[in-house]
């Protein structure tokens, strides 16, 4: 079993602020960006019901390979996925899994393309976070989760999910 790290929160808050909604936490974070390889020319030549549909399977095709990995998806924006390993628990090996997430997410949007007859759909991807041996990439950043809009939900923002996206 991995050994869990504790949440280290950005500032004490007083009972009162806690009422206004929930604890953002500054977290150590691997965040994963998926999108699909020249989605706009591929949306525009097929029919509008179609292209949602192979969204649709897109999404959840990522949203299992994410959550195989124990990554949570962050948010889905146009054609591109955003997942974090470490919030709202970290575990040793997120920044691993999260690359073999993006790596499973490749070859399943390829399988996805040969099943639903879109010859050539493809999917980049793009990993920031700190493994055991060191960063994955060549940024470092510290990730500020939570704070979301709606009750349970959370957000990440701070230099890895731009930097990832980028």
């Amino acid at each position: 079993m991995s050994a869990v790290t504790p949440a280290l929160p950005v500032t004490p808050r007083p009972a009162a602020a806690a009422a206004a909604g929930p604890l953002a936490e500054r977290r150590v974070c691997s965040v994963l960006f998926c999108d699909v390889v020249g989605f706009t020319p591929l949306s525009e030549s097929r029919d509008p019901e179609a292209v949602r549909e192979l969204l649709s399977r897109y999404f959840e095709t990522a949203r299992t390979v994410i959550g195989r990995y124990g990554g949570v998806v962050e948010k889905f924006i146009g054609d591109a996925v955003m997942a974090v390993w470490g919030t709202p628990v970290a575990a040793e090996g997120d920044a691993e899994r999260a690359v073999r997430a993006g790596l499973d997410l490749v070859v399943s949007v390829a399988d996805l393309g040969a099943e639903a007859r879109v010859p050539g759909l493809a999917a980049r991807c793009g990993v920031a976070g700190r493994g055991g041996g060191g960063w994955v990439s060549a940024g470092w950043g510290v990730v500020v989760a939570g704070g979301g809009r709606g009750e349970g939900e959370r957000a990440a923002a701070g230099e890895w999910p731009v930097f990832v996206a980028g």
